[in-house]
C-alpha cells in the first residue's frame, strides 16, 4: 500500500472518538449476527474442472 498524498487546499484529518462499552457491544453483536447469516446463505461449491487437466 502506497502515500496517499493530500490534493492541495486539502487537509485530511482523522479526530476520531474512541467507543463506548454499548457501541463496542452494539458493533459485535452485528457483526456475530451478519456471519452467521451469511454462513446460512452460502451455497455449497462444486468443483470445476480445469481443461488443462483434462485427458485429450
Amino acid at each position: 500500500m502506497g502515500y496517499i498524498k493530500e490534493p492541495e487546499g486539502v487537509d485530511l484529518v482523522i479526530n476520531g472518538k474512541p467507543l463506548t462499552d454499548k457501541q463496542k457491544n452494539e458493533i459485535s453483536e452485528f457483526i456475530k449476527a451478519d456471519k452467521k447469516r451469511l454462513a446460512e446463505l452460502k451455497i455449497p461449491r462444486v468443483k470445476s474442472t480445469n481443461s488443462k487437466h483434462l485427458a485429450v
